[in-house]
């Protein structure tokens, strides 16, 4: 290396370059041939050892597929042994089976065939029966037919005396059998028709008496449980003043805060020379009580000037749509019962500002709801379908003053709107008669709501409507053919009808009295009931000179 080293020191550079690039290149150029060599030898050593290995395998694996093909050769000769006995067992097994249903068969071929000459022979003994019943019935047939005839020419007979008979009583009576008919006729319908209405009034009279004890006794139970308390009020709001000199400031400088309290409410203020009063007079009892309300705070404040009524207008109309809202809510609480829709909960509210002949709206409607549920549970009905019914058969007043109809027919409209049962809508419909009640929670309805308004001081109405009322009572009750005098009593609770005795008796008597009940009802507007107490008498006078 040192030689080598030395000599290419002595030869020139660019000769050096040239053996430092060649001599790597020839190096492993021979190094590969030598490796190639030597990777050959060895190879053709493994592949001969691996040869005789495979063949070793070969011989190997062939010996052990002869002997798993004797094995697998035995096994199939086994099983397709076993199978054949397997098949011959099954073979001799269905065998049996098809003989024994075939002798079930053959047996019960034979029992058939002995029930068929069985039944063959009752045949025939039933055939012979009947061939000797029919010859029975048709010895008794010619005999009937022979009786037949000789009645026959019996009633011919007496056909004939009868006719003679008739034209005998025809000549004796001077009338003909048709007028004796008719006469007749007529005389048995009007005994009839007196006993039939003899009975009619026997059976009533029992069936009042004890329809009214029962009534009785379910009305006093449910209002003896109910005794809420009445208090008649007035359609008309009085404010009070602290003194007369508050006038001046509620009507203003010309008149502008007595305007601003109208237009912001709505409602009417009366100022005349009642000392220390203001009065306020609307339709709508809600507004009403904003108005009430208002000048009540602004008497208080002392501030009253048109931006301060509007103001205090708007706090107190909130704060009665509140109060509104909880009056119905309560009032559903205290009848017990839920699922009403908010609208009508306000609605409900809404009564307790309304009054009917003085009497409180929103305590009449709790009152009917009650003494309906008590009623309904006495008679073991729907006690929530009648309390439901009660506290909403006035609901159309809460509007009335606001839409055009009466407040049934409004009531009416407001249920079905608001997805109310169909049997409710006809409850509010039928509390005053105005159409059938379907059910007998409504007729519930309507007596609660006549007990409610019948009570003592529960409602009252003007002098002039109470005259004209028991007028036209009266004239009612005579306007009927037989009808001498009439009176009406107890506050036009009653109704005493005076009949000819010559012109009606006491059948009539009945009827007449359910047909002048009949036109109170259709012509009449009342509260509660009337009673129609139809008198006849008959008086017999002589003197004694």
């Amino acid at each position: 290396m040192c030689n080598i080293a030395s000599l290419l020191l002595a030869v020139p550079t660019g000769l050096a370059v040239a053996l430092f690039v060649v001599l790597p290149i020839i190096g492993l150029a021979i190094g590969g041939a030598v490796a190639w060599v030597v990777l050959k030898k060895v190879s053709k050593k493994k592949s001969a050892q691996k040869l005789d290995d495979t063949e070793k395998q070969v011989e190997e694996l062939l010996k052990n597929a002869e002997s798993e093909s004797q094995r697998l050769k035995k096994e199939a000769i086994l099983e397709a042994q076993e199978q054949e006995i397997r098949r011959r067992n099954e073979f001799e097994q269905e065998m049996k089976e098809k003989r024994a249903e075939q002798q079930r068969q053959e047996a019960r071929l034979s029992r058939q065939e002995d029930m068929l000459e069985k039944k063959e022979s009752e045949l025939d003994k039933k055939n012979d029966a009947l061939d000797n019943q029919r010859n029975a019935l048709e010895e008794k047939k010619t005999a009937y037919e022979q009786k037949l005839e000789e009645v026959k020419k019996q009633q011919e007979q007496v056909s004939h005396q009868h006719e003679l008979m008739i034209q005998e009583l025809e000549r004796v009576a001077q009338l003909t059998k048709d007028e004796a008919k008719k006469l007749l006729t007529e005389e048995i319908l009007e005994e009839t028709r007196h006993d039939c209405a003899l009975q009619v009034r026997n059976l009533e009279q029992e069936a009042k008496e004890e329809a009214d004890l029962n009534a009785k006794n379910i009305i006093s139970l449910a209002i003896q449980r109910c005794a809420s308390d009445h208090a008649s009020e007035s359609t008309v709001s009085v404010v009070p003043l602290p003194s007369d000199d508050m006038k001046a400031r509620i009507i203003g400088r010309e008149g502008r805060n007595i305007r601003a309290i109208e237009q912001a409410t709505g409602i009417e203020l009366i100022i005349d020379d009642t000392p220390e009063v203001v009065i306020l007079s609307g339709f709508d009892p809600v507004r009403r009580e904003i108005a009430r309300l208002t000048l009540e705070r602004l008497i208080q404040d002392g501030r009253i000037h048109p931006a301060r009524i509007e103001e205090t207008v708007e706090k107190v109309t909130r704060e009665l749509d509140q109060q509104i809202k909880a009056a119905g809510e309560n009032a559903m609480f205290e009848v017990g019962i839920f699922g009403l829709h908010p609208e009508i909960i306000k609605l409900i509210g809404r009564l307790k500002f309304r009054t009917s002949y003085g009497q409180n709206v929103y305590r009449h409607s709790i009152e009917v709801a009650q003494l309906a549920g008590l009623m309904a549970q006495e008679l073991g009905l729907d006690v929530n379908f009648a309390k439901r019914a009660g506290l909403l058969h006035d609901i159309g007043k809460a509007v009335d003053h606001e839409q055009e109809g009466t407040h049934i027919q409004l009531g009416a409209d407001l249920a079905k709107k608001f997805r109310e049962n169909a049997m409710i809508v006809n409850a509010i419909m039928a509390h005053h008669g105005d159409v059938e009640p379907k059910t007998i929670e409504a007729v519930l309805v309507q007596a609660a709501d006549a007990i409610s308004g019948a009570r003592p001081g529960a409602r009252r109405e003007t002098s002039t409507n109470y005259i004209k009322r028991l007028e036209k009572l009266e004239e009612i009750a005579t306007s009927f053919a037989g009808v001498d005098k009439s009176y009406a009593i107890q506050a036009g609770r009653e109704v005493r009808v005076i009949v000819k005795p010559d012109q009606v008796d006491d059948a009539k008597a009945l009827f007449l009295a359910k047909d002048i009940a009949k036109k109170i009802e259709t012509e009449l507007e009342y509260p509660g009931q009337i009673k129609v107490n139809v008198i006849r008498e008959f008086r017999s006078v002589e003197y004694a000179k």
